[in-house]
């Protein structure tokens, strides 16, 4: 950032013109002057005290290069939105705030941003969990069983219910709404497009912070790379409870310190976000849930990918190494209400390769859908495929299984589920070999009915009702 740039104002969040102005300055180690005159306000006669603190919507404050912005206003005439020069930076290093011909204030930069006080709340870490569930006590179940009893539970029920609710089309060129692993936003009259995916996981942050954070940066990533997308940034939506209680500020510190970890690995930045503390009731905080937003970038529109099966007999490929996790699992919660142990391990070296590997593939035209694992593991995946598709799955079991609920519902990172045309699998396979990335030919698409070999057999419109009926008989 330059001196004598010029500063626009168009759209800003909640932190403010005084905080906005001086975190841009402060990175560009600038100064900034902003005559005050020039704001618009809806309201008559507000002070310089109040236009700068005003946590007014709808606002954003960008830096333009002199000269530059009468080629900005046309575009936001264009767009019929609100922009107006209000004041420039400068090679002082100080926030110069003038109003009616009198400087009103004069503070340097440093003093507000890298040398304000820092406050440092006490907090402690998270202890490591120890596994209490042994399986072979639980009560025994049907696979068939237990998948029903997931897919119809309110977490995992169909959400079309709320999406439908609202207008996802907006000057039409939304090419994919919310339903599959992201939204597709096709960039107006161009073959490029923006994908977007919100993702949380409050369990594994409670259990433990550090990994729950890491793990919901990694599934929005793997989202993002599921339907084509180079994931660009993230945005952050930090909910906790009471920071004055020294466990929940431990949660909070190690959540961020997972997020920042898995965001310099995958060279995933955070571009803006926001904290909410004190969020519970009756004195009872509400678990650790950091949201993250992410958006990418599809280069090529022309076949964008989702998650819906394409065509019999193609082969199904999972991709990514299966462990069996089970801990904090929705197999666990929804069958035996447990909510014991750790999250799934991150390994982020597999989490950046794997994803550079499938996005490589699916912008080769090499994938016919693709679908991310996450919560319920490769049977749930699975069963979403199908679900909203006209085709099922024939799935073979490996031969050497130790437990088959490890195998399809463990909860394990770093995966995907590929259909892949038979004439290109020998291409595939060598790709994956070449890039060291661990791969299973575990079935192929067929009609009408969802089956694991020898296991359980169910046909997808049956499937397709009990992933609907918590709504309906709500």
């Amino acid at each position: 950032m330059k001196d004598d740039s010029i500063i626009a104002i168009q759209d800003m969040g909640a932190a403010g013109l005084t905080s906005s102005s001086v975190e841009m300055a402060s990175k560009g180690s600038l100064g900034i002057e902003l005559e005050l005159d020039k704001v618009p306000c809806r309201e008559d006669n507000m002070t310089p005290y109040e236009m700068m603190l005003s946590e007014s919507q709808e606002r954003m404050l960008i830096i333009l290069e002199d000269g530059k912005e009468e080629y900005a206003k046309k575009i936001f005439d264009k767009w019929d939105l609100s922009f107006v020069k209000i004041g420039k930076t400068t090679k002082k290093g100080n926030l110069v705030l003038k109003y009616k011909n009198k400087i009103e204030a004069e503070i340097p930069i440093d003093a507000l941003a890298s040398r304000a006080p820092i406050y440092d709340r006490k907090w402690v870490k998270k202890k490591i969990l120890k596994n209490t569930t042994d399986l072979k006590k639980l009560k025994k179940i049907k696979l068939e069983d237990a998948l029903i009893k997931i897919l119809s539970s309110p977490n995992h029920s169909n959400k079309s219910w709320v999406t439908e609710q609202y207008d996802q089309m907006v000057m039409c060129d939304t090419v994919q709404r919310s339903g599959s692993d992201a939204a597709i936003v096709r960039i107006h009259k161009k073959d490029k497009a923006i994908a977007v995916s919100v993702d949380s996981s409050a369990n594994y942050c409670k259990s433990h912070p550090i990994t729950g954070g890491k793990q919901i940066v990694c599934e929005n990533y793997r989202n993002l790379i599921s339907v084509g997308a180079k994931p660009l940034a993230i945005t952050n939506c930090l909910n906790f409870g009471n920071p004055e209680d020294e466990k929940i500020m431990g949660e909070f510190a190690e959540c961020l310190e997972g997020i920042k970890e898995a965001c310099e690995y995958l060279n995933y930045p955070v571009v803006s976000g926001n904290v909410s503390f004190y969020n519970g009731t009756n004195k009872k905080n509400i678990y650790p849930t950091p949201v993250i937003g992410g958006v990418g970038l599809i280069n090529q529109l022309s076949s964008p990918i989702n998650h819906i099966l394409k065509r019999e007999n193609n082969i199904i490929l999972l991709i990514g190494k299966t462990f069996g996790h089970l801990e904090q699992s929705c197999f666990l919660k929804e069958n035996y209400s447990l909510e014991d142990g750790m999250p799934p391990e991150v390994n982020l070296l597999n989490e950046k390769n794997n994803g550079d590997v499938v996005l490589k593939l699916i912008n080769e035209k090499l994938v016919e859908s693709a679908h991310d694992i996450s919560d319920g593991g490769l049977i749930i995946a699975l069963s979403e495929m199908s679900i909203n598709s006209n085709y099922g799955v024939k799935i073979q079991k490996p031969k050497k299984l130790t437990n088959i609920f490890k195998y399809f519902f463990g909860e394990d990172q770093s995966r995907y589920i590929l259909e892949i045309d038979k004439k290109n699998f020998n291409k595939v396979e060598r790709m994956l070999k070449i890039n060291n990335i661990f791969s299973e030919n575990i079935g192929f698409v067929q009609k009408d009915n969802f089956e694991i070999d020898g296991e359980m057999k169910i046909s997808i419109k049956d499937l397709f009702k009990i992933n609907n009926q918590w709504y309906s008989n709500y």
